[in-house]
């Protein structure tokens, strides 16, 4: 059988890529690497993540990142609405809740976080969340606003209970890099306790590097090594593992 795997979370058009976009996107393909997710993060940045997604297996979702609060002004809530009734958007993202950085003003996050939900259930679309020491306030928004299709929670650093929180909601979680870390013993449990289908692989380009190449910018062809982790934690085949996380990502955003 062959292996397809899909990275749902790659910043593909960030700008340290430049100059050797192709010869990633090549390298990770021959390391079965097939689809790619590229989320937004600030409205200046959505029309060269658009045309960075004019490719095949290329898949843009568009967003105000909680951790650039001071770039994102009220207007382009607008102007996201706009452009997702005109591209092939397959979600809203990368949006949600960071209490972790300070002095990040709360509520500000949780005001922006609330309208782009409101906005991803209006256009039925699923969304990408960064949660970061947060995830009970994001779970009580989610349980108000009740999206019908779900989304992702992307580098899950939950607890197993929050995990199976979101799950029931209807999310999946994002699994990448920190999964390769022995120290990464919580996160190892929740992959090895509970359902295969409710996990998807990502690698969050060129952040969150794998054990044994901190300083470089991560690529999503390094996928396959959080695939082959992940499948030796579950004793199972790495075929399975990609058939599974494949076609859930496949399944929730319709690519």
């Amino acid at each position: 059988m062959s292996i397809q795997l899909i990275d749902t979370h790659c910043h593909l058009d960030f700008e340290v890529f430049d100059g050797w976009r192709e010869r990633l996107l090549a390298d990770a393909r021959s390391d079965n690497v097939t689809r790619f997710v590229v989320p937004g993060v600030t409205a200046d940045d959505w029309p060269r993540l658009l045309a960075t997604c004019d490719a095949k297996g290329l898949y843009p979702a568009l967003g105000m990142h909680p951790c650039f609060l001071d770039q994102h002004k009220a207007s382009q809530l607008e102007q996201l609405k706009l452009l997702l009734s005109l591209n092939p958007v397959v979600a809203v993202g990368e949006i949600g809740l960071d209490f972790f950085v300070p002095n990040l003003d709360q509520e500000k996050q949780i005001e922006l976080f609330t309208r782009q939900l409101e906005i991803a259930k209006e256009f039925q679309l699923p969304v990408l969340l960064h949660v970061r020491k947060a995830h009970d306030q994001v779970l009580k928004l989610l349980r108000q606003l009740k999206l019908a299709r779900g989304g992702i929670v992307h580098a899950y650093s939950g607890s197993e209970q929050q995990a199976e929180h979101y799950i029931e909601l209807g999310f999946k979680l994002g699994i990448g890099g920190s999964l390769t870390y022995d120290r990464a013993k919580k996160l190892r449990r929740i992959v090895m306790n509970l359902p295969l289908d409710a996990f998807v692989l990502e690698t969050d380009a060129p952040d969150i590097p794998l054990a044994g190449y901190r300083g470089e910018p991560n690529q999503p062809k390094r996928l396959r090594e959080v695939a082959e982790v992940f499948a030796e934690l579950r004793g199972i085949s790495l075929e399975e593992l990609a058939q599974c996380t494949s076609a859930t990502a496949r399944k929730l955003l319709r690519l």
